[in-house]
Protein backbone atom coordinates (compact mmCIF):
# COMPACT_ATOMS: atom_id res chain seq x y z
CA UNK A 1 0.00 0.00 0.00
CA UNK A 2 1.30 3.50 -1.06
CA UNK A 3 1.76 6.10 1.49
CA UNK A 4 -0.93 8.89 1.72
CA UNK A 5 0.10 12.08 1.02
CA UNK A 6 -0.44 13.03 4.91
CA UNK A 7 3.01 10.57 5.87
CA UNK A 8 5.15 11.77 3.14
CA UNK A 9 8.23 14.11 4.79
CA UNK A 10 8.31 16.77 2.46
CA UNK A 11 11.91 16.90 2.96
CA UNK A 12 12.48 13.43 0.99
CA UNK A 13 10.89 15.44 -2.01
CA UNK A 14 13.38 16.09 -5.11
CA UNK A 15 13.34 18.54 -7.94
CA UNK A 16 14.98 16.96 -11.46
CA UNK A 17 15.53 20.49 -11.96
CA UNK A 18 17.27 23.10 -10.03
CA UNK A 19 15.20 25.60 -8.56
CA UNK A 20 16.06 29.16 -8.93
CA UNK A 21 15.02 30.38 -5.30
CA UNK A 22 16.54 27.46 -3.62
CA UNK A 23 18.81 28.65 -0.12
CA UNK A 24 21.39 25.80 -1.35
CA UNK A 25 24.02 25.19 -3.57
CA UNK A 26 22.77 22.49 -6.29
CA UNK A 27 25.02 21.27 -9.14
CA UNK A 28 23.49 23.78 -11.71
CA UNK A 29 25.21 26.43 -10.19
CA UNK A 30 28.60 24.94 -10.96
CA UNK A 31 27.08 24.48 -14.99
CA UNK A 32 27.83 27.61 -16.98
CA UNK A 33 24.08 28.58 -17.12
CA UNK A 34 21.77 30.93 -15.10
CA UNK A 35 22.01 29.40 -12.08
CA UNK A 36 26.11 30.15 -12.74
CA UNK A 37 25.18 33.47 -13.95
CA UNK A 38 22.80 34.55 -10.87
CA UNK A 39 24.93 33.04 -8.33
CA UNK A 40 28.02 35.09 -9.60
CA UNK A 41 26.29 38.74 -10.23
CA UNK A 42 23.95 37.94 -6.99
CA UNK A 43 26.36 37.17 -4.69
CA UNK A 44 30.18 37.34 -5.60
CA UNK A 45 30.17 40.42 -7.75
CA UNK A 46 28.88 42.84 -5.14
CA UNK A 47 30.60 41.09 -1.92
CA UNK A 48 34.09 41.74 -4.47
CA UNK A 49 33.37 45.39 -5.06
CA UNK A 50 31.80 45.44 -8.35
CA UNK A 51 33.09 44.94 -11.71
CA UNK A 52 35.70 46.63 -12.33
CA UNK A 53 35.83 45.97 -16.13
CA UNK A 54 33.56 43.70 -18.63
CA UNK A 55 32.96 40.24 -17.85
CA UNK A 56 36.11 38.20 -19.47
CA UNK A 57 37.54 34.49 -18.96
CA UNK A 58 40.45 36.32 -17.62
CA UNK A 59 40.96 39.70 -16.69
CA UNK A 60 43.26 42.12 -18.53
CA UNK A 61 45.38 44.31 -16.22
CA UNK A 62 47.84 47.50 -17.10
CA UNK A 63 51.63 47.46 -15.87
CA UNK A 64 54.14 49.24 -17.03
CA UNK A 65 55.19 48.89 -20.60
CA UNK A 66 51.93 46.66 -21.54
CA UNK A 67 49.14 44.59 -20.11
CA UNK A 68 48.84 41.03 -18.70
CA UNK A 69 45.76 38.67 -18.94
CA UNK A 70 45.06 36.42 -15.30
CA UNK A 71 42.62 33.56 -14.37
CA UNK A 72 42.36 31.38 -12.37
CA UNK A 73 40.14 28.04 -12.73
CA UNK A 74 39.20 24.93 -10.56
CA UNK A 75 38.52 21.08 -12.31
CA UNK A 76 36.28 18.64 -10.75
CA UNK A 77 35.96 16.62 -13.51
CA UNK A 78 34.87 13.27 -12.87
CA UNK A 79 36.17 10.42 -14.06
CA UNK A 80 39.55 11.50 -13.63
CA UNK A 81 40.81 9.88 -16.78
CA UNK A 82 38.92 9.90 -20.33
CA UNK A 83 39.45 9.01 -24.21
CA UNK A 84 41.47 12.07 -25.28
CA UNK A 85 42.90 13.07 -21.54
CA UNK A 86 42.73 13.37 -18.01
CA UNK A 87 41.74 16.35 -15.16
CA UNK A 88 45.66 16.99 -15.60
CA UNK A 89 46.04 17.93 -19.14
CA UNK A 90 42.50 19.47 -19.13
CA UNK A 91 43.48 21.69 -16.47
CA UNK A 92 46.96 23.66 -18.23
CA UNK A 93 44.73 23.43 -21.63
CA UNK A 94 41.59 25.45 -19.91
CA UNK A 95 43.45 28.10 -18.10
CA UNK A 96 45.41 28.54 -21.00
CA UNK A 97 42.43 29.30 -23.55
CA UNK A 98 40.95 31.32 -21.00
CA UNK A 99 44.16 33.53 -21.66
CA UNK A 100 43.70 33.01 -24.82
CA UNK A 101 40.56 34.51 -25.11
CA UNK A 102 41.95 37.80 -24.28
CA UNK A 103 44.00 37.80 -26.80
CA UNK A 104 47.49 36.86 -24.71
CA UNK A 105 50.35 34.45 -24.70
CA UNK A 106 50.39 32.18 -21.85
CA UNK A 107 53.67 33.22 -19.48
CA UNK A 108 53.03 30.80 -16.22
CA UNK A 109 51.10 28.68 -14.85
CA UNK A 110 50.22 27.81 -10.88
CA UNK A 111 49.00 24.59 -9.97
CA UNK A 112 47.14 24.01 -6.62
CA UNK A 113 46.00 20.49 -5.57
CA UNK A 114 43.23 18.98 -3.08
CA UNK A 115 44.00 15.48 -2.30
CA UNK A 116 41.89 12.99 -0.70
CA UNK A 117 43.45 10.75 2.26
CA UNK A 118 43.88 7.43 0.20
CA UNK A 119 44.34 8.71 -3.41
CA UNK A 120 46.49 6.26 -4.76
CA UNK A 121 49.98 7.81 -6.23
CA UNK A 122 49.71 5.10 -9.15
CA UNK A 123 46.52 7.70 -10.02
CA UNK A 124 48.16 10.82 -8.66
CA UNK A 125 51.75 10.60 -11.08
CA UNK A 126 50.28 10.11 -14.27
CA UNK A 127 48.05 13.25 -14.21
CA UNK A 128 51.28 15.40 -12.66
CA UNK A 129 53.05 14.27 -15.71
CA UNK A 130 50.03 14.41 -18.22
CA UNK A 131 50.08 18.88 -16.68
CA UNK A 132 53.79 19.07 -17.26
CA UNK A 133 53.47 17.05 -20.88
CA UNK A 134 50.64 19.65 -21.89
CA UNK A 135 52.59 22.44 -20.33
CA UNK A 136 54.90 21.95 -22.53
CA UNK A 137 53.09 21.68 -25.39
CA UNK A 138 51.53 25.24 -24.98
CA UNK A 139 54.96 26.67 -24.22
CA UNK A 140 54.49 27.41 -20.77
CA UNK A 141 55.85 26.63 -17.06
CA UNK A 142 54.07 26.11 -13.97
CA UNK A 143 55.67 27.68 -11.83
CA UNK A 144 53.96 27.36 -8.01
CA UNK A 145 51.55 25.13 -6.28
CA UNK A 146 50.19 24.04 -3.53
CA UNK A 147 49.10 20.52 -2.36
CA UNK A 148 46.64 20.03 0.33
CA UNK A 149 45.25 16.58 1.77
CA UNK A 150 41.24 16.41 3.20
CA UNK A 151 40.39 13.47 4.99
CA UNK A 152 38.35 10.32 3.31
CA UNK A 153 35.60 10.98 1.51
CA UNK A 154 35.99 14.83 1.46
CA UNK A 155 37.30 15.27 -1.95
CA UNK A 156 36.28 12.32 -4.60
CA UNK A 157 39.93 11.60 -5.49
CA UNK A 158 41.45 14.80 -6.79
CA UNK A 159 40.29 18.21 -7.09
CA UNK A 160 42.85 21.11 -9.08
CA UNK A 161 42.86 24.45 -9.22
CA UNK A 162 45.25 26.44 -11.98
CA UNK A 163 45.86 30.03 -12.67
CA UNK A 164 48.00 31.58 -15.48
CA UNK A 165 49.31 34.58 -16.10
CA UNK A 166 49.89 35.66 -19.81
CA UNK A 167 50.94 38.92 -21.97
CA UNK A 168 48.97 40.57 -24.28
CA UNK A 169 50.60 41.75 -26.75
CA UNK A 170 50.67 45.78 -28.06
CA UNK A 171 47.91 46.37 -30.88
CA UNK A 172 45.80 43.18 -29.76
CA UNK A 173 42.37 44.38 -28.32
CA UNK A 174 39.75 41.26 -27.97
CA UNK A 175 36.84 42.41 -26.46
CA UNK A 176 33.32 41.89 -26.64
CA UNK A 177 32.47 45.70 -26.57
CA UNK A 178 33.96 45.59 -29.98
CA UNK A 179 31.65 43.68 -31.50
CA UNK A 180 29.51 45.06 -34.14
CA UNK A 181 26.55 43.90 -36.26
CA UNK A 182 27.49 42.37 -39.69
CA UNK A 183 30.27 41.02 -37.56
CA UNK A 184 30.98 36.80 -38.23
CA UNK A 185 30.92 34.34 -35.96
CA UNK A 186 34.26 31.56 -36.50
CA UNK A 187 34.01 28.18 -34.59
CA UNK A 188 37.13 26.28 -34.48
CA UNK A 189 36.10 23.08 -35.02
CA UNK A 190 33.27 20.25 -34.44
CA UNK A 191 31.84 20.55 -30.98
CA UNK A 192 30.50 18.48 -28.45
CA UNK A 193 33.77 16.05 -28.00
CA UNK A 194 34.66 16.73 -24.70
CA UNK A 195 31.10 16.41 -23.08
CA UNK A 196 30.11 13.01 -25.08
CA UNK A 197 33.49 11.89 -24.43
CA UNK A 198 32.85 12.13 -20.65
CA UNK A 199 29.72 10.72 -20.74
CA UNK A 200 29.97 7.49 -22.36
CA UNK A 201 32.77 6.76 -19.89
CA UNK A 202 31.57 7.47 -16.99
CA UNK A 203 27.59 5.93 -17.72
CA UNK A 204 29.31 3.45 -19.39
CA UNK A 205 27.48 4.01 -22.65
CA UNK A 206 29.07 2.85 -25.97
CA UNK A 207 27.64 5.09 -28.62
CA UNK A 208 28.50 2.69 -31.88
CA UNK A 209 31.58 4.80 -32.20
CA UNK A 210 33.91 6.45 -30.09
CA UNK A 211 34.11 9.83 -28.98
CA UNK A 212 37.44 11.39 -28.08
CA UNK A 213 37.77 14.66 -26.10
CA UNK A 214 38.89 17.63 -28.01
CA UNK A 215 41.12 19.29 -25.20
CA UNK A 216 43.58 20.98 -26.49
CA UNK A 217 45.81 24.23 -25.68
CA UNK A 218 44.47 27.03 -28.31
CA UNK A 219 47.22 29.68 -27.71
CA UNK A 220 49.11 29.22 -30.88
CA UNK A 221 45.23 29.25 -33.21
CA UNK A 222 44.89 32.50 -31.40
CA UNK A 223 47.85 34.29 -32.29
CA UNK A 224 47.64 32.90 -35.99
CA UNK A 225 44.19 33.75 -35.59
CA UNK A 226 44.92 37.73 -34.59
CA UNK A 227 47.71 37.82 -37.17
CA UNK A 228 45.24 37.44 -40.30
CA UNK A 229 43.00 39.84 -39.27
CA UNK A 230 40.67 42.13 -36.96
CA UNK A 231 39.38 39.42 -34.40
CA UNK A 232 36.90 41.61 -32.08
CA UNK A 233 35.96 39.00 -29.66
CA UNK A 234 36.62 35.65 -28.70
CA UNK A 235 35.26 32.75 -26.36
CA UNK A 236 35.95 29.13 -25.45
CA UNK A 237 32.60 27.34 -25.68
CA UNK A 238 33.18 25.36 -22.38
CA UNK A 239 30.21 24.83 -19.88
CA UNK A 240 26.90 26.03 -21.78
CA UNK A 241 28.42 24.86 -25.16
CA UNK A 242 27.84 27.43 -28.29
CA UNK A 243 24.96 28.36 -26.71
CA UNK A 244 26.74 30.08 -23.39
CA UNK A 245 29.49 31.63 -25.46
CA UNK A 246 27.48 33.14 -27.95
CA UNK A 247 24.78 34.47 -25.64
CA UNK A 248 27.29 35.62 -23.47
CA UNK A 249 28.94 37.00 -26.16
CA UNK A 250 25.55 38.78 -27.22
CA UNK A 251 24.21 40.58 -24.30
CA UNK A 252 27.83 41.69 -23.10
CA UNK A 253 27.68 43.82 -26.82
CA UNK A 254 24.25 44.80 -26.80
CA UNK A 255 23.94 43.38 -29.85
CA UNK A 256 22.39 39.78 -31.20
CA UNK A 257 23.74 37.07 -32.69
CA UNK A 258 22.10 34.93 -35.56
CA UNK A 259 23.48 31.03 -35.50
CA UNK A 260 23.20 29.41 -39.01
CA UNK A 261 22.39 25.91 -37.18
CA UNK A 262 23.18 23.48 -40.57
CA UNK A 263 26.64 25.28 -40.88
CA UNK A 264 27.37 24.08 -37.33
CA UNK A 265 29.57 21.30 -37.11
CA UNK A 266 28.40 18.62 -35.30
CA UNK A 267 30.07 14.94 -35.51
CA UNK A 268 27.80 12.12 -36.55
CA UNK A 269 28.62 10.17 -32.99
CA UNK A 270 27.51 13.45 -31.05
CA UNK A 271 24.88 13.86 -32.91
CA UNK A 272 23.19 9.98 -32.06
CA UNK A 273 24.54 10.51 -28.46
CA UNK A 274 22.34 13.65 -27.84
CA UNK A 275 19.20 12.48 -29.90
CA UNK A 276 19.27 9.23 -28.13
CA UNK A 277 19.61 10.99 -24.77
CA UNK A 278 17.36 14.00 -25.40
CA UNK A 279 20.36 16.22 -25.30
CA UNK A 280 21.07 19.30 -27.05
CA UNK A 281 24.72 19.74 -28.84
CA UNK A 282 24.79 23.28 -29.22
CA UNK A 283 24.90 22.94 -24.95
CA UNK A 284 27.74 20.13 -24.65
CA UNK A 285 30.60 21.35 -23.52
CA UNK A 286 33.62 21.52 -25.33
CA UNK A 287 37.40 21.92 -24.03
CA UNK A 288 39.33 22.23 -27.45
CA UNK A 289 37.34 24.64 -29.47
CA UNK A 290 37.26 28.77 -29.74
CA UNK A 291 34.25 30.81 -30.85
CA UNK A 292 35.63 34.11 -32.40
CA UNK A 293 34.18 37.63 -34.04
CA UNK A 294 35.26 38.62 -36.71
CA UNK A 295 35.13 41.90 -38.95
CA UNK A 296 33.58 40.09 -41.91
CA UNK A 297 36.21 41.78 -44.45
CA UNK A 298 38.70 39.43 -42.54
CA UNK A 299 37.01 36.03 -42.16
CA UNK A 300 37.98 34.26 -44.83
CA UNK A 301 41.51 35.07 -43.57
CA UNK A 302 40.88 34.51 -39.98
CA UNK A 303 39.14 30.79 -41.27
CA UNK A 304 42.13 29.49 -43.14
CA UNK A 305 44.95 30.83 -40.76
CA UNK A 306 43.24 28.71 -38.57
CA UNK A 307 43.16 25.50 -40.84
CA UNK A 308 46.82 25.73 -41.04
CA UNK A 309 46.93 24.76 -37.37
CA UNK A 310 45.85 21.15 -36.62
CA UNK A 311 43.77 22.20 -33.67
CA UNK A 312 41.64 24.47 -36.30
CA UNK A 313 40.88 22.44 -39.46
CA UNK A 314 37.14 22.13 -38.71
CA UNK A 315 36.95 26.03 -38.43
CA UNK A 316 33.90 27.49 -40.18
CA UNK A 317 31.78 30.66 -40.34
CA UNK A 318 28.26 29.69 -38.24
CA UNK A 319 26.30 32.77 -38.23
CA UNK A 320 26.94 36.58 -38.20
CA UNK A 321 26.11 39.26 -35.68
CA UNK A 322 22.99 41.67 -36.51
CA UNK A 323 21.28 45.09 -34.86
CA UNK A 324 17.98 43.16 -34.04
CA UNK A 325 16.91 41.24 -30.63
CA UNK A 326 20.26 42.73 -29.08
CA UNK A 327 21.34 40.10 -26.02
CA UNK A 328 19.66 37.48 -27.72
CA UNK A 329 20.89 34.58 -29.73
CA UNK A 330 18.26 33.24 -32.13
CA UNK A 331 18.91 30.19 -34.86
CA UNK A 332 18.51 29.56 -38.45
CA UNK A 333 16.51 26.19 -38.95
CA UNK A 334 18.03 23.64 -41.69
CA UNK A 335 13.73 24.49 -42.51
CA UNK A 336 14.41 28.31 -43.04
CA UNK A 337 12.71 29.09 -40.17
CA UNK A 338 14.29 30.28 -36.75
CA UNK A 339 13.84 29.46 -33.18
CA UNK A 340 15.31 31.44 -29.93
CA UNK A 341 18.32 29.96 -28.00
CA UNK A 342 18.25 30.30 -24.31
CA UNK A 343 20.78 28.43 -21.88
CA UNK A 344 19.89 26.01 -20.09
CA UNK A 345 19.01 26.78 -15.94
CA UNK A 346 21.49 24.84 -14.88
CA UNK A 347 23.61 22.08 -16.64
CA UNK A 348 23.33 18.91 -19.09
CA UNK A 349 26.04 16.96 -18.17
CA UNK A 350 27.17 17.97 -14.35
CA UNK A 351 31.54 17.35 -13.65
CA UNK A 352 32.22 17.44 -17.18
CA UNK A 353 35.68 19.92 -16.38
Amino acid sequence: MSESPATIDPESWSCPMPLRDTERIVLGHGGGGILSEELIENLFVPAFGGRHGPARDSAVLPVDGGRIAFTTDSYVVQPLFFPGGCIGDLAVNGTVNDLACSGAMPLALSAGFILEEGLELSVLGPVVEAMGAAARRAGVRVETGDTKVVGRGSADQLFVNTAGVGVVPAGVDVSPERIRPDDVVIVSGPIGEHGVAILSVREGIDFGSPVVSDSAALCYLVRDALAAGDVHALRDPTRGGVVAATTELAAAAGVGIELDESRIPVPEAVASACGFLGLDPLQIANEGKMIAVVGADDADAVVAAMHARPEGQGATVIGRVVAAHPGMVVGRTAFGTTRVIERDLGEQLPRIC
